[in-house]
């Protein structure tokens, strides 16, 4: 859940466009354009690693345990990085901030193509996975903020609908794009290794860096705070104080917490839909489409009238479709419903595609509200911590999802070992999201009545 998400796409204001001005007008602003090229090129290459990562680990060590390992390595930097990089975005140049934050991702990348080639001990990954996590801790907050000096105030909530179209096209064609540079790797499914696709993303690394690099940005210098506890803790203190933030935040986190999949994805591609690299790029890809699916719809309609129980009715859906992925399978269902495994594989991506339609949902009402509660000073802390909930519960939640189905690896009448683990993960982790929905609905009242999303 919310790989589609990117922090930095948050609006500071909205802005309405004016009569008779294309749609297409911000594009023709250089500094914007080169952005946003850069920014999509950066994001597929993190898109194609993500996936790259996941695979090749399970295929070194067909474990579900060294996956849920890989949340762990990227949260645990999150963690320990969000106060100081929200404090560092609100001081300091964004734009060197996310030069900077650029340049450790090529070098990691580099790293892992290196670790990946000549078959190092996969220690080594999780090294890279931590270092990864701290530098994309310190560059979301700063770019959550930067696109706001590139464009003028009328242009602006336009160019954070392409700022989100770009990064939903790049999770989309991303899990793609894995595959395929997989299949040209010569004995790539053999070795298990995915070096082709780190090289790849350390050059889209590059690439971003070398179309950031001469964006004119003028730093505008704030009057020096005074670093102490207080300041550096003012983002959290800030959500605690928003109790409408304060709920839609816990509802994320939890609800992804419990449903998270993605992770566990290589065992239902090679133990249970026996479709190699290439049907695990296409489940990987499920999510993405039905987010873009979803946005394409929601920007032809008005704004949603009642946000707050579209948002817990959209995380209710996420996790009944989650509990329903879980268990439609030839495992399952084998004895009853004689179907070709193709069948139950194409089924399967239309629930993860169902899933990622509800989770855009969540996404535009959580983003949306913590914009329009949040004052300009505070943005990089609050933007920080908002990073560190939606970092924390996709790789805490993939740990769980991991770590569950390492616990239930065992023979079972559903199948073999391997695909028992990862359906007993799946399921009870749809269940406990609902539960979660119902749980947050009672606790904060004000989600349930807050009303039209404008």
């Amino acid at each position: 859940m919310h790989d589609q998400e990117s922090p930095e796409n948050l609006p500071d204001e909205p802005a309405a466009r004016p009569a008779g001005e294309s749609a297409y007008t911000v594009l023709r602003n250089a500094d914007f354009f080169r952005y946003l090229i850069g920014r999509f090129v950066a994001s597929l290459g993190q898109q194609m690693l993500v996936v790259a990562i996941d695979w090749e680990l399970y295929q070194r060590t067909h474990s579900a345990l060294s996956l849920a390992f890989v949340g762990l390595s990227l949260m645990i930097p999150m963690i320990l990085c969000t106060i100081p990089a929200g404090h560092v975005a609100d001081v300091f140049n964004r734009k060197k901030i996310i030069l900077a934050a650029t340049l450790v991702l090529a070098v990691v990348s580099v790293g892992l193509t290196l670790i990946s080639y000549y078959a190092a001990p996969v220690f080594w990954i999780y090294i890279c996975l931590f270092v990864l996590g701290a530098a994309r801790t310190f560059l979301w907050p700063a770019s959550a903020a930067f696109v706001t000096s590139l464009v003028p105030l009328n242009q602006f909530a336009r160019a954070v609908t392409f700022n989100s179209g770009a990064f939903q096209f790049s999770s989309v064609i991303g899990p793609t794009a894995f595959g395929a540079a997989i299949a040209l790797t010569p004995n790539a499914e053999v070795q298990g290794t995915a070096w082709s696709v780190y090289a790849l993303n350390a050059l889209a690394s590059i690439a971003c860096f070398a179309l950031v690099a001469p964006i004119r940005h003028v730093h505008k210098a704030k009057p020096a705070e005074p670093v102490s506890v207080k300041s550096l803790v003012e983002g959290f203190r800030f959500v605690y104080q928003s109790k409408i933030i304060l709920g839609i935040i816990t509802l994320d986190l939890f609800a992804v917490l419990l449903g998270g999949t993605v992770t566990i994805l290589p065992i239902y591609a090679q133990n249970i839909f026996h479709v190699g690299a290439g049907g695990f790029g296409w489940l990987r890809n499920a999510m993405p489409m039905g987010a873009v699916i979803c946005m394409l719809i929601v920007a032809h309609r008005p704004p949603l009238k009642k946000a707050g129980r579209a948002m817990l009715w959209s995380v209710a859906i996420f996790g009944g479709a989650t509990i329903l992925f879980g268990v439609t399978n030839r495992n399952c269902f084998g004895n009853w419903l004689a179907l070709p495994n193709a069948f139950w594989f194409w089924f399967s991506f239309a629930l993860l595609a169902l899933a990622g339609a509800v989770d855009n949902v969540s996404v535009i009402v959580r983003q949306t509200l913590v914009q329009i509660l949040t004052p300009d000073e505070k943005r990089g802390r609050v933007s920080a911590v908002n990073s560190l909930f939606i970092g924390t519960s996709n790789e805490l939640g993939g740990f769980r999802s991991g770590i569950v189905a390492y616990w239930f690896t065992v023979p079972t009448v559903l199948g073999n070992a391997a695909a028992t683990g990862a359906i007993v993960s799946t399921v009870t982790g749809g269940i406990g999201t609902i539960i979660v929905v119902i749980a947050v609905a009672w606790i904060w009242p004000e989600i349930r009545r807050f009303g039209r999303l404008a």
